[in-house]
This record gives C-alpha cells, structure tokens and sequence, in this order.
C-alpha cells in the first residue's frame, strides 16, 4: 500500500526499527514522528484510527524514513504479538519499543465501574505487558533494545477524580523498575516518562478558564507539547541513554519537583 523508502542514513537512531502504540494521535504520534527523524523505522500502531495512523505514516515517508501503520488492540496477547511479527517481517529487528497507548477516564471512585476500571487497567497495564513480552525475545537475542513506557506525573502524585488512571500509570513506573532489573543483563533499558500537562485530546474537555487555573498552577506558567515529550523520548532510545534504565523522567514544567 506505501511506497517502499528506506529510513534515512543521518540521526542518532539510523538503521533501528520501532514500535510505538497509541502512535495515532497526540504524544504518541510527537513521538513516531520524533523517532523517525532521528533515522528509525516506526510501526505506527492504532487501534481504530486508520486514517489519523496513514496520516502519520504518509508524513514518515515524505521525510524519507520508513513506516507502517499497524492495527492492534495491545490489551488482546495475540494482537500485541501480530504486532511486533509486523515489524520483524518488515525490518528483521525491533531496537526500540514505546508503550504509549492509553486512556484518561475523569470521575470520582464512586462513580466507577468495575468494568471501567478494567478496561484503564487493561489498556495501560495489559497493553504494556502484552507488548513488551512480545517484543522481548527480539531484543534478548539481539542483546539489545530500549523500551519506554509513558507513565504520568499523575502516576507519581495522584490526582483526585482520576484514581483508576493514576494507579494504572503509577502501576507502569512500578513495571518499568521491575522490568529495568530482570533485563539489564540482557543489555535492554526500561525507563519511564511521566508527562505533565500536555496539550492532547485528554484536555479537550477543559474550558478555557480551567485551562488557564491549570497553567497558572505549573511554575512555568503553561502547558507542555506533545514534542517537548517526544524529545525525552527519543533520548531515552539514543545512544547517550545507554547507562540510564529504571528511571523515571517527568517532563511536567515543575509540578512535581
């Protein structure tokens, strides 16, 4: 369906191939786009946003890199593993994978379901599982690889109304530290990134006024952008991280300090 291109030549990720889910929208897509100028092949994975994924692949492959767009529901096992199949068919490696793929869910704990709760859980929690343990035996045996979870500053503080996603993304800071010990030796880092307030689809529902109490709240006096998170992002995938893994880095204009 896409054009044939190589991935370019030039940048500090040139000749690695990635997996980045929730790449449709939002950070997520900051962060394909990020990584393919820096020279890596991205699968852009969606889970009902095809056109939105084509779109950011079109926009890879005017660049000159590489890509694919890639449907999957990361909390099905057998999906998650089509997906990193995807990549291994197309590339013949997978060097980096960025678990992003998420949902924010604002009501009280009272008002939440069992069956909502789940469904956070599972697209943050499941979803990274299912991912990363089919990414992993590429990576073991390649003795390398980078994964990088997008975690939230509201996984290291809590935020009122939003329990069941700030214990889904605290949870992923507590998988990143797990996992970041048991593949060390394997020559694999995890990390975690715990945005702030970013400019997303999430905030769409603030009116202006809240909007401006939030900004007025953050030290920097605004919202972040989703490229300003995709730039820790590609970091962390670069040669230069090699010797950081457990971590957890928050871009959040200092509203946790």
């Amino acid at each position: 369906m896409y054009e044939e291109r190589l991935a370019p030549r030039t940048g500090r990720l040139a000749g690695q191939a990635a997996i980045v889910t929730g790449a449709a929208r939002g950070i997520g897509r900051a962060i394909a786009l990020a990584l393919a100028r820096e020279g890596a092949s991205v699968a852009v994975n969606y889970r009902t946003q095809a056109k939105a994924a084509e779109e950011v692949v079109r926009l890879i492959l005017e660049m000159g890199g590489d890509a694919v767009p890639v449907q999957a529901d990361v909390t099905d096992p057998a999906a998650a593993q089509a997906l990193a199949a995807a990549a291994m068919s197309r590339w013949g490696r997978i060097d980096i994978l960025v678990n992003n793929a998420g949902v924010a869910m604002y009501r009280l704990l009272l008002d939440t379901t069992v069956e909502e709760w789940d469904a956070v859980m599972a697209v943050h929690l499941r979803g990274a599982f299912n991912c990363t343990k089919a990414v992993l035996p590429h990576m073991i045996r390649a003795g390398r690889g980078r994964i990088i979870n997008i975690s939230s500053v509201w996984g290291q503080l809590g935020a009122a109304n939003e329990v069941a996603y700030s214990t889904a993304k605290a949870g992923l800071i507590g998988f990143t530290r797990a996992l970041a010990r048991e593949v060390g030796r394997a020559g694999i880092t995890v990390n975690a990134v715990a945005p702030g307030a970013i400019e997303t689809d999430m905030l769409a529902g603030l009116s202006p006024e809240e909007r401006a109490e939030l900004a007025e709240a953050i030290p920097l006096n605004r919202l972040g952008t989703p490229e300003e998170v995709a730039s820790v992002v590609v970091f962390l995938a670069s040669p230069q991280a090699a010797y950081l893994t457990g971590q957890v880095i928050s871009p959040n204009g200092g509203m946790a300090m």
